[in-house]
């Protein structure tokens, strides 16, 4: 008696999960960003779109994402006082930086990646500039709130928030001009505490389903 209590008990719960009664939140039928929120009404960096995730049961990964032949995982930590953040976090600096220049959400791989496919609202900043210092100097003056003295020495007193992500897990790019870089931000004497890095990057985003712009959308 146990046992065919225990099959019915097993049943009833394989029926509610393939009917999407447990998969979704409570009544709602749809796949959430966080409890009951579908979707966000956005516009960061003068562009205008609405963040949510694919609603069909059909959407597929991009083409972009779906090899696992990689590069290397990054560490989940590119230095302990520099925060990783998940997709909530980012994406609740997002939604601040729609109103506080202060914050930037950074997009660090170079143009033709950036142009392909991307987290709509976010700016280029590749990371191959912070291979001289001049090209450090220059994305940190012209994006990140950075100002060069007439001494040479670099104020970091207005330096922005910086909310950066590239590929995924696998990418070194935006470890590159955080830390690994010659003139990385770091390096070049950055504040640590203005850093966040976001690891899963276009890899876990459009996992996720999140809202992408570009010419492979």
């Amino acid at each position: 008696m146990k046992v065919l209590k225990k099959i019915l008990v097993a049943s009833a719960i394989t029926a509610l999960c393939s009917s999407g009664s447990l998969a979704n939140e409570g009544s709602s039928k749809f796949v959430p960003i966080s409890k009951g929120v579908k979707s966000i009404d956005m516009n960061l960096n003068g562009e205008k779109f609405t963040l949510m995730r694919n609603q069909s049961n059909t959407s597929k990964i991009s083409p972009l994402y779906e090899t696992t032949f990689r590069g290397a995982p990054q560490p989940i930590k590119l230095r302990n006082d520099v925060d990783t953040v998940g997709e909530l976090e980012f994406i609740d600096y997002m939604k601040k930086a729609q109103n506080d220049e202060t914050i930037a959400i950074v997009d660090s791989r170079k143009p033709g990646w950036y142009a392909k496919l991307r987290i709509p609202g976010a700016i280029n900043v590749p990371f191959t500039g912070f291979k001289s210092k001049e090209g450090a100097i220059e994305a940190m003056e012209d994006d990140l709130g950075v100002v060069e003295k007439t001494d040479g020495t670099l104020d970091f007193s207005k330096a922005k928030t910086i909310v950066a992500y590239c590929n995924g897990y696998w990418c070194g790019q935006t470890p590159a001009m955080v830390i690994n870089a010659k003139y990385s931000l770091l390096n070049m004497g950055y504040p640590a505490s203005k850093i966040k890095y976001y690891r899963g990057g276009m890899q876990a985003w459009t996992s996720l389903g999140f809202t992408v712009v570009g010419e492979a959308n």
